[in-house]
């Protein structure tokens, strides 16, 4: 049975805005209600590798070994900095533009899980996130976590789908303004590349 304070505090951790968020937003602005939904669902299962390692004890030999952790970290800035590069020229992943065709869907999901795939510090927070809220009973411990972890992914798509489909309904607004198309691929550039530096940043 899931504790109340394990509930609430993976909803609150979900409705923070960060990287998936962001890119679930700006998708939902640049291409539609479809492609936000896409692209929450790819944030969603770019979770699953880093509950698998918080569960199997893979986040602590990431957490010790700094150049495992520092590899997926740079390749995660140099993702995140070609995003921001993508917002600002047109057909990039993140453009917001009049003219733009949605991408496949498949295509969305794909950035959205590496987006998380490549933060090694989701499987530490999941490392230090689940624990504390287990039975205490060693033979359930596997079982409880997982289904933590399945608890937490939900919320994140859910909220996310929430976030993205919100900034969909307000796309023809950003779109019949030139001035705030260019506003706003601007914005999600400097943004993007801000989470870039803030990554390269962290320490395991």
């Amino acid at each position: 049975m899931l504790s109340a304070q394990f509930l609430i505090t993976a909803l609150i951790v979900v409705l923070i805005p960060g990287t998936g968020v962001l890119y679930t937003l700006a998708l939902g602005l640049g291409q539609g209600r479809r492609a936000a939904v896409a692209a929450a669902f790819g944030c969603t299962i770019g979770i699953v590798p880093h509950l698998l390692a918080a569960t199997l004890g893979l986040a602590a030999v990431l957490h010790t070994s700094a150049l495992l952790f520092n590899l997926v970290k740079f390749a995660g800035v140099g993702y995140l900095l070609w995003l921001a590069y993508g917002a600002l020229r047109s057909g990039g992943a993140l453009a917001v533009s009049a003219t733009r065709t949605a991408d496949p869907g498949w295509i969305i999901a794909r950035r959205g899980a590496l987006i998380n795939i490549l933060n090694p510090k989701l499987s530490i927070f999941f490392l230090a996130l689940l624990p504390p809220f287990l039975s205490g009973d060693a033979a359930t411990a596997t079982a409880e976590m997982v289904l933590m972890g399945a608890v937490f992914m939900a919320m994140t798509f859910v909220v996310f789908a929430v976030y993205g489909v919100f900034a969909a309904s307000v796309r023809d607004l950003i779109l019949g303004s030139e001035r705030a198309m260019a506003w706003m691929n601007r914005s999600f550039a400097a943004v993007f590349a801000a989470l870039a530096t803030r990554l390269a940043l962290e320490r395991a």
